[in-house]
């Protein structure tokens, strides 16, 4: 996605001729927040299908579309991994860009529920190695919390992902028949909730003290309401209700998506792979705006609920095209 405050070691090199040519080592393990803005529009059409009667042809096209580019980017970083191990250890190590692991791990969760009934052991192995991936880069990022003398500039809106991913399991694993689910699902719904707890408390002191993100930074400012909706969604699933405590996730969801779409979405601030950021959190706004209302039975949420999902698949569409037009000129895997 290529959402940087320091430079890794490889950035901080000379850039020479070679570096400036399309290679897969450039490729940045961030993109797969592609595969989860793609997959949660899947999952809000079909969200959308239950509740309005549309159909189902959206959703399964849009989630075809995510597991063939879940696919490619597996396949690609896994030629990565295999020729330079090296510069995946440096993304892994990198402060910011680190987190953007858990990237892969929601990105497996989100497709095991794309997958859904058509193929229910495929989706229930594909669940089942997400959550290890997920839960293992929760213990990651604690121990790196608890070593101490952290940079305040590098604690930025991704540091929520690590903590997302944990709740994902539960979003994503309502419907996993294994004996073992269920105990799991609050497992993770433990950590996630602490985790995004934390996390956020301590980004927004970091925006709140420390000086203003750069502008490719800006639309990451989006991943801010993610613990709120997703938790929304996790909550629900899990207790299979939508109480004042639910209410109370989105309708604050709700609230920072309003404070922040307008410094977000304005001119100058350049299009980039980064831009991905925004993809799951809106995913999960519009999800949960539609699980909402139908318990709700306003018409304004309805109404709220639709245009959230027509704007969630306008955002996907041009975020789309745009990474093609990036990746087809080599300017994404430039390494610029």
């Amino acid at each position: 996605m290529g959402i940087k405050v320091v430079q890794s070691p490889q950035q901080s090199a000379p850039r020479g001729i070679e570096s400036q040519q399309a290679s897969v080592k450039n490729l940045p393990v961030s993109l797969f927040a592609s595969v989860m803005g793609i997959a949660g529009l899947s999952l809000s059409w079909k969200l959308a299908s239950h509740q309005f009667g549309i159909g189902t042809t959206v959703s399964a096209l849009v989630g075809l579309l995510a597991e063939i580019v879940f696919v490619v980017l597996v396949i690609a970083y896994g030629v990565k991994t295999a020729r330079y191990p090296e510069a995946v250890m440096n993304e892994f190590r990198h402060p910011v860009a680190g987190n953007f692991f858990g990237t892969v791990a929601i990105a497996m969760l989100l497709v095991s529920a794309v997958m859904g009934h058509a193929t229910p052991r495929l989706a229930e192995v594909l669940w089942t190695l997400g959550s290890i991936a997920a839960i293992a880069l929760a213990f990651s990022v604690i121990h790196r919390l608890f070593q101490g003398k952290l940079d305040p500039g590098h604690v930025l809106p991704a540091w929520l992902i690590p903590g997302v991913a944990s709740l994902d399991i539960v979003v994503t694993g309502a419907d996993m028949r294994m004996s073992w689910a269920h105990e799991l699902n609050v497992f993770a719904l433990a950590i996630g909730t602490v985790l995004a707890l934390v996390f956020f408390t301590m980004i927004v002191s970091r925006i709140a003290h420390h000086e203003r993100l750069p502008n490719h930074l800006v639309p990451s400012f989006m991943i801010l309401i993610g613990p709120f909706e997703v938790g929304f969604l996790a909550y629900t699933n899990f207790t299979q209700d939508v109480d004042v405590f639910a209410a109370i996730l989105f309708y604050f969801g709700l609230f920072l998506f309003f404070a922040m779409v307008f410094k977000v979405f304005r001119r100058g601030i350049p299009f980039g792979a980064g831009w991905w950021a925004i993809g799951f959190p809106l995913a999960a706004l519009s999800s949960a705006a539609l699980k909402y209302s139908a318990t709700a039975h306003v018409w304004a949420i309805s109404a709220l609920a639709v245009f959230l999902l027509g704007f969630l698949s306008a955002v996907i569409t041009v975020l789309f095209i745009r990474t093609l037009r990036l990746t087809f000129s080599g300017q994404l895997l430039a390494g610029k």
